[in-house]
């Protein structure tokens, strides 16, 4: 088993583009533009803007999908439906109120965390066991904030955390090559030790 979809989880429109929520955006965004060396196009059929790749000569599917959040898994689960990936061969990228800025964690399955991403992609796969990387946004209330989440994950990163940010998602990137190899215990560790 190896990941042949990489997805990003964000919002769609300029209003979103640099906020907290749209981590998983950025990585794939990095991702086309480094070593997938590929442009994401509009899919209308799956809703998302997607592109097929190469990464260590095996065939991988990068996508964003075009919905908001908490609509996620119409785009996820068509897309897997249509070329038959399975849950196991999906990686989900997302930010994570629980990480601080600069951390980034790799694990299978578990709950959403209270992520509605998360939540409606498990509801449209028809299981939890996909992949997530998760990329630390911090949490407002640890950072001394009394600002709500919901307000906290769609404004901009403070200006010393987004270098923190930048730098995990250039470590998660790092790891791809081995989890499209399906070399998963050793891109955890990898990962977990890069911090």
């Amino acid at each position: 088993m190896a990941i042949r979809l990489i997805v990003g989880l964000g919002n769609p429109g300029p209003e979103y583009e640099q906020t907290r929520h749209n981590a998983g955006f950025w990585l794939v965004d990095n991702l086309a533009n480094g070593i997938a060396r590929c442009n994401l196009v509009r899919e209308t059929r799956f809703n998302a803007l997607a592109a097929r790749a190469a990464i260590n000569g095996q065939d991988i599917w990068l996508l964003e999908p075009q919905t908001f959040m908490n609509r996620s898994g119409l785009s996820v689960g068509a897309l897997a439906r249509f070329y038959k990936i399975a849950v196991e061969e999906v990686l989900v990228v997302h930010d994570e109120l629980d990480l601080s800025p600069g951390a980034a964690r790799l694990k299978k399955g578990g709950s959403s965390g209270g992520h509605n991403g998360l939540k409606d992609i498990t509801a449209a796969l028809g299981a939890q066991d996909y992949w997530r990387l998760r990329i630390g946004i911090g949490h407002p209330r640890t950072l001394g904030s009394q600002q709500p989440v919901a307000d906290y994950v769609l404004h901009r990163p403070r200006k010393e955390e987004q270098p923190l940010l930048d730098d995990a998602i250039a470590k998660s990137i790092d790891i791809i090559p081995m989890l499209c190899d399906g070399k998963f215990d050793a891109a955890t560790m990898r990962l977990h030790t890069a911090q």
